[in-house]
């Protein structure tokens, strides 16, 4: 019972967070379109979260202690980085150049989860599924040569966003997961903690840019759809911030990144059929794009299988601790 009640909860949360994960690039990209001013809309976004921890969430807030806090406060400058890089690539780039390239960032965790108490071992099928992700990815780069300033920037972005997205995923991986360096802190408490504690930094960052001077300008020229995709773009940021921390709870930094890139095929599609970028996407950058998602999720397969021929292998007493990390899966 026990087992099925934890698959049951490992299945609500990877799905949860899948739809959530799917509808945040969505919106935000339609939002920061409508308000384009990245650091005020994200802060937007962290306040209403906040508000809603407060209200409908309370009771289920736990925090052991200000020391929890004091560790926990390491992850939130990640946390903040990555919530507005990923709106800068967004406003620059469409969403299939930031799906594309943020496929690589299992290369970045595993290297960095080496170094843990518990490493994940990755076995040749994985390494195989990570070569594939790195073709797609040159695919997808070699039509980008006429690329214009600004698609640059936005690729510029999407690389810093896959490096503080891993750091914040392994922080967050040391601290929640109980076989690692777990805080006492509730998954709502730590929701709140980032949303709170990041508003600090997210709203000075957007004085700093001189945004304020723009809000009225901005308000005035808003319609009300445009509000609608503000507001969704706020209820699911909600949600994210809630099963991200849910569904790393329950898995390794390493598959939850894979989690997070193979959820995009629906939003590939929408982008090629519904929301077109003014420059098409090319056959190359579409197969690229697609490539990326199929070597994500062959690699999340691959960790599967091997992750049970480990815990088989355990079983019988036949795990070498000191084996190297890249360990033959047979």
């Amino acid at each position: 019972m026990d087992a099925a009640k934890q698959n049951l909860s490992l299945a609500a949360a990877t799905s949860s967070f899948t739809i959530c994960s799917m509808g945040m690039m969505v919106f935000n990209k339609l939002a920061v379109k409508a308000l384009p001013l990245a650091c005020s809309l994200v802060a937007l976004q962290m306040a209403f979260t906040v508000l809603v921890m407060m209200t409908v969430f309370w009771k289920t807030i736990h925090i052991g202690s200000l020391h929890d806090v004091w560790r926990w406060s390491a992850v939130v400058p990640f946390f903040v980085a990555m919530l507005l890089t990923s709106m800068f690539a967004l406003r620059d780039a469409p969403m299939s150049l930031v799906i594309t390239f943020r496929a690589c960032s299992p290369w970045l965790t595993l290297a960095v989860e080496r170094f843990f108490p518990n490493p994940t071992r990755v076995g040749v099928p994985s390494m195989c599924a990570l070569l594939m992700m790195l073709a797609a990815v040159c695919l997808y780069a070699r039509d980008l040569g006429g690329a214009d300033q600004t698609t640059r920037w936005a690729i510029g972005f999407v690389a810093l966003n896959s490096l503080l997205a891993c750091a914040e995923r392994l922080l967050q991986r040391l601290m929640l997961s109980k076989d690692q360096a777990p805080v006492d802190i509730s998954k709502t408490g730590v929701s709140l903690l980032n949303n709170l504690l990041g508003l600090g930094p997210i709203l000075a960052a957007g004085f700093y840019l001189g945004e304020h001077t723009k809000w009225s300008e901005v308000a005035v020229h808003m319609s009300q759809m445009d509000m609608f995709w503000v507001g969704m773009s706020c209820m699911v940021a909600v949600g994210i911030s809630f099963t991200a921390i849910w569904a790393q709870s329950l898995i390794s930094a390493t598959s939850m990144l894979v989690l997070t890139n193979s959820n995009k095929f629906a939003v590939i599609l929408l982008e090629i059929f519904v929301m077109p970028e003014k420059r098409q996407l090319t056959v190359c950058q579409t197969a690229g794009a697609m490539g990326a998602i199929l070597a994500t999720i062959a690699y999340s397969m691959a960790r599967d299988y091997e992750g049970k021929l480990e815990k088989l292998a355990n079983e019988k007493g036949t795990v070498d601790e000191k084996a190297p990390l890249i360990a033959k899966s047979v």
